[in-house]
């Protein structure tokens, strides 16, 4: 990597593009000697729009593209939704580290004229199986689309609710819809996603060090220890497991159990490693798996 120019590949979605904006503000603020460029890419996840997500599994769709385009030399520094990315890194790529988190919560979307919804959209296993506690009576189906797509599909009546990270809408700016009204869903209610609300910086193996000296030293912790949590247990970006790593504890949400908090002894890898074993152990898991 030339430490001089550094280029960054993105997604094209809104909020992809809007998450490498901040990346280009905060590195151009602290590497002002650095030479940034965008390189915008179209992902399988953003091409196959009518796939499942669940039933294609989700893992790396949104991905690959970037991770090749790190590989060829195409680009420098992947650009991530943390919360995309697959618990374990590929050999010959690693994480740099991660701007500063916003914020990891879920926001439930509901049309205005509905006091409790029956039908709701999403295409994340882990929000149906946390909602369904909250709304045992509704119906379910997918959503695909960017976020103010699917906001549309829920103000123009396709659907009544949807879910949506708290950290994307305030990103795009979107604090409110006509017909929509927004309803924050705090962490206890609805576990999120490991790495829910992080952007993380992806480089070629060996190659992050000058990005590192930079970016935020508590997102890093609590992110790889929710990856590590997700890989211990045999989950994806994709699956029912939600994982939350905040304030000296990390909270569990898994299906067969539904949600369960461990005390996190200590900062550094060796409690990171205790904490994953005492949760597949207390869940039954193979750390295999």
């Amino acid at each position: 990597m030339d430490t001089q120019t550094l280029r960054l590949a993105t997604r094209g979605s809104p909020l992809a593009l809007r998450q490498t904006e901040l990346t280009l503000a905060w590195l151009r603020e602290r590497l002002p000697q650095v030479q940034c460029s965008v390189h915008e890419m179209v992902t399988t996840g953003d091409k196959q729009k009518q796939w499942s997500l669940e039933e294609r599994g989700g893992q790396g769709l949104f991905v690959k593209e970037l991770e090749e385009a790190l590989r060829s030399g195409e680009a420098d520094v992947a650009v991530h939704s943390a919360k995309d990315l697959p618990a374990v890194q590929p050999d010959d790529l690693e994480l740099a580290g991660y701007l500063p988190r916003a914020e990891v919560n879920d926001v439930l979307v509901v049309r205005e004229d509905v006091a409790t919804p029956c039908y709701i959209a999403t295409s994340s296993p882990r929000r149906r199986a946390q909602l369904k506690r909250l709304f045992p009576q509704a119906v379910w189906s997918e959503i695909r689309g960017n976020v103010e797509t699917r906001l549309k599909k829920v103000a123009h009546g396709k659907v009544e609710a949807t879910v949506l990270a708290a950290a994307g809408l305030k990103r795009l700016g979107l604090f409110e819809w006509p017909g929509l009204v927004f309803k924050p869903l705090s962490p206890a209610q609805v576990i999120p996603a490991a790495g829910q609300g992080a952007i993380a910086l992806q480089v070629r193996k060996g190659e992050g060090e000058i990005l590192r000296t930079v970016l935020d030293e508590e997102t890093r912790f609590a992110v790889e220890t929710e990856k590590a949590v997700l890989a211990g247990m045999g989950g994806g970006c994709h699956t029912s497991i939600g994982v939350y790593c905040c304030n000296g504890a990390v909270s569990v949400f898994y299906e067969e159990v539904g949600m369960r908090n461990y005390p996190l002894r200590g900062d550094d890898d060796e409690a990171r490693q205790r904490v994953v074993k005492e949760i597949v152990s207390d869940l039954g898991l193979n750390e295999e798996s």
